[in-house]
């Protein structure tokens, strides 16, 4: 891929100690994404990890929802057309928070890595970015599975027991 892709990561808790290499892992999932959806041009991302307080505070302060959560995707776009950085000409798709508490939980829950659930939570996220919803269930949620799993098992990440979402 020609294109340039920049992921500004942040860490902005103090929780847990965000293992070494999921910074890497991240930039490649990201990466993963558009190459699987054939996405053209420069993209910039930014991803932020926070604690489950702070992403309570956002899941109520922009959904309404008076609970933490795993991750929130705020798309920049709408319908493939996205904000340009015009200082780099970059589409600029929109921000990941991923709480770091509640990944470390839902990996132990699903009894696989936090590399593969952080992955499945930055896939799950990128694919929001560009459009994808699986809120309303049926065939949009089949696909938006059917699209993670293709893009983590290219991983290396692989799911090793079925999962689900809690869609509370």
């Amino acid at each position: 891929m020609s294109d340039k892709i920049k992921v500004v990561i942040s860490d902005d808790q103090k929780a847990v100690k965000v293992p070494t290499g999921i910074r890497l892992l991240i930039r490649r999932c990201c990466n993963a994404v558009l190459v699987n959806e054939g996405f053209d041009g420069s993209v910039e991302v930014s991803v932020r990890f926070v604690d489950d307080e702070e992403i309570h505070a956002l899941n109520l302060q922009y959904r309404n929802v008076d609970r933490s959560t795993d991750v929130l995707s705020f798309p920049l776009g709408e319908d493939g057309v996205y904000d340009i950085n015009y200082s780099t000409g970059a589409k600029m798709l929109g921000d990941i928070v991923i709480s770091v508490e509640h990944a470390i939980e839902q990996a132990k829950t699903y009894g696989h890595s936090l590399q593969r659930e952080i992955g499945f939570l930055t896939v799950h996220s990128m694919l929001h970015l560009l459009g994808y919803d699986h809120e309303a269930g049926g065939i949009e949620q089949v696909r938006m599975r059917e699209k993670e799993e293709t893009i983590l098992t290219q991983l290396g990440l692989k799911r090793n027991s079925s999962y689900y979402m809690d869609e509370e």
